[in-house]
């Protein structure tokens, strides 16, 4: 491990500002590994500070002397990316007039900075893959292996475990360059190293523009350290540039700094949406599950009802025991009223309580105790209706089955035609053709 002064003396070198208990873990790994060749993989938000560390990396080793390259994978087309990691030999391709050396060979004995190495190509990470395994790789158009001696040095802002497991990265790439990781933490994890960093920012654009440094005054620090900072250092600069120029007072009070702050977003839940080109639950589809689950808790009540109507020492004991029951079906039907709505037109139907009240109610009341009634009362148990594990599957309909009917009650009320059947429906013509292909309905 570091000490305090080997640490201090990195940041000083590098100009890195922040004493977090995260900050200097990630420096003292990043100065552990540095002497040796192992491919070491930075992980953190964008703007967090991932490249710095990579130069920390390259400075501190024993290619310091070497090249050292950025490369921002995903600012690369997917047609030219491995051209200009690996080269290309004269006629290899469309354009290409001039043998031309890659990356990989320019930077022999140094330090390649693959950055956003999420976004790289399938085919690329395998030739990348050859290059780390056994430091050799192929310039497109030719057939001869050369050889390199390059570290890499790899970052990214996004989870790559979730990207192997959804397909866009290679597993066994994943584990070459996580050989050993470095996370970055963002600035809403670094405490007060958010304030001595805008007093680093407003100082030094001071001293280009031979001004007076703007200053917070402490309800701004209050308002400044809620701030989650997405884009962290970043963003943070950008706002202290902008203040600076843009206020005439220099003390910054809480009121004038929001003027500058984006409105905080909401914490509230929001329903989760998978990428583009996937399946999703569309709010149709969760009104659905909200109302099979009402019609199960119905069933239950059905039964309930059932089994009080039949026995004889039914006291008041039962619907208190059965409660939670009547409370359930009760708020979800009031929950789910708001998003019905936005689906199919009021109803003339009456409300649930005044059902429950005309139907259900006066049975339970009769049969409360033999204190509040006179003589016993005459029940007809063949009026009611009977429940057994055989209806209650029957009545449990499948989100698919229900799909289809809406889908044949759309196309019969638009005369078949796709394009106001699929309007009515709120999806896209080309989801409801497809949507018909899968239950095989007939036009």
């Amino acid at each position: 491990m570091l000490d305090q002064s080997e640490l201090r003396s990195i940041k000083q070198r590098f100009g890195i500002i922040g004493n977090s208990q995260r900050l200097n873990y990630a420096l003292t790994v990043a100065a552990q590994v540095a002497p040796t060749d192992m491919t070491v993989l930075i992980t953190g938000e964008s703007g967090s500070g991932k490249e710095s560390f990579s130069k920390i990396i390259h400075q501190l080793s024993i290619r310091k002397h070497g090249k050292f390259i950025a490369i921002n994978c995903g600012a690369i087309p997917e047609g030219t990316i491995d051209s200009e990691l690996f080269g290309h030999e004269k006629g290899a391709f469309t354009g290409a007039q001039d043998t031309r050396k890659g990356y990989f060979e320019v930077t022999n004995g140094g330090t390649i900075f693959l950055d956003e190495i999420g976004e790289m190509p399938l085919g690329t990470q395998s030739r990348l893959l050859r290059v780390l395994e056994y430091g050799e790789f192929i310039r497109v158009g030719s057939s001869k292996v050369q050889k390199s001696d390059v570290r890499v040095v790899a970052a990214t802002n996004v989870n790559l475990v979730e990207a192997v497991q959804n397909g866009k990265f290679r597993e066994d790439l994943y584990y070459r360059l996580n050989s050993v990781p470095i996370y970055v933490p963002p600035l809403r994890e670094r405490g007060d190293d958010l304030l001595l960093l805008f007093r680093k920012f407003a100082t030094d654009f001071a001293e280009r523009n031979r001004t007076k440094p703007i200053q917070l005054l402490p309800d701004a620090k209050v308002v400044l350290m809620e701030h989650r900072f997405p884009g962290n250092i970043r963003e943070l600069k950008n706002y202290v540039e902008r203040m600076s120029l843009l206020v005439e007072k220099r003390e910054i009070d809480a009121e004038t700094l929001r003027n500058f702050l984006p409105p905080t977003q909401s914490s509230l839940p929001a329903l989760y949406r998978k990428e583009q080109g996937q399946e999703n639950f569309s709010e149709r589809d969760l009104l659905y599950k909200v109302l099979f689950e009402m019609r199960h808790d119905l069933n239950e009540l059905k039964k309930l009802v059932l089994k009080m109507l039949q026995d004889e020492n039914l006291d008041s004991r039962v619907i208190r025991e059965h409660s939670d029951l009547f409370s359930g079906v009760h708020s979800d039907l009031r929950k789910s009223s708001a998003g019905y709505s936005e689906y199919s037109k009021p109803s003339s139907a009456p409300p649930f309580e005044q059902e429950f009240e005309e139907s259900v109610a006066p049975s339970l009341l009769i049969n409360n105790g033999a204190s509040s009634r006179k003589e016993e009362p005459t029940v007809e148990y063949s009026n009611i209706e009977d429940i057994s594990p055989e209806s209650e599957e029957d009545d449990d309909l499948s989100l698919e089955k229900k799909e289809k009917e809406m889908i044949l009650k759309a196309l019969k009320r638009h005369g078949q035609k796709r394009k106001y059947a699929a309007q009515d429906l709120g999806i896209s013509e080309r989801t409801l053709y497809r949507k018909i292909k899968q239950y095989e309905i007939d036009e």
